[in-house]
C-alpha cells in the first residue's frame, strides 16, 4: 500500500510539473492557481486509466502504433482536463501539437528522476539499518 502511495504521489508530482512547464513555455497553455490542481488531478488519473487502455488495443489491433501510446494517451487526458472549467485551457492548433509532446517528455523524465530524488535518503537509511557493524 506505502509502495502504491509513492507511486501515485510521485506520477501525480510528474503530472504537475508537466504541466507547469508547457504553461511556461507555451503561450497559449494556460493553467490558473484556483482550478489548477483539479486540471492536475483530473490529468493525472486520465492519463494513468487510459493509458494501459490504449496499450492493450494498440498491441492487439496495431502494433506499429505502440511507440506513440503516451503521447496519445497525454493528448486524450489534456483534452478531458481542458473540459472541466477554470483550469486548464489550450489554444490554437500548434499548442494542441506541442503540449501533448512537451508533457509526455516532463512526465516521461520526471516519473524515472523523481523516485531517485525522492527516495535516495530512504533507501540509504535502509542500507544503514541493515549494515553490519564492524568491530
Amino acid at each position: 500500500m506505502i509502495r502504491f502511495l509513492i507511486r501515485s504521489g510521485i506520477f501525480v508530482a510528474s503530472a504537475a510539473l508537466g504541466l507547469l512547464v508547457a504553461a511556461w513555455l507555451l503561450p497559449e497553455f494556460n493553467l490558473s492557481w484556483s482550478g489548477g490542481i483539479v486540471a492536475v488531478l483530473v490529468f493525472a488519473v486520465i492519463q494513468s486509466v487510459i493509458s494501459p487502455f490504449l496499450l492493450k488495443v494498440a498491441a492487439r489491433n496495431a502494433p506499429a502504433f505502440l511507440g506513440g501510446i503516451g503521447i496519445v494517451s497525454t493528448f486524450v487526458a489534456l483534452f478531458v482536463a481542458s473540459l472541466f472549467p477554470g483550469g486548464l485551457t489550450i489554444d490554437g492548433w500548434r499548442t494542441w501539437v506541442l503540449a501533448p509532446v512537451l508533457v509526455w517528455m516532463i512526465t516521461a523524465l520526471a516519473t524515472f528522476f523523481l523516485p531517485m530524488v525522492f527516495l535516495k535518503k530512504g533507501i540509504e537509511k535502509k542500507r544503514n539499518r541493515t549494515a553490519l557493524p564492524i568491530g
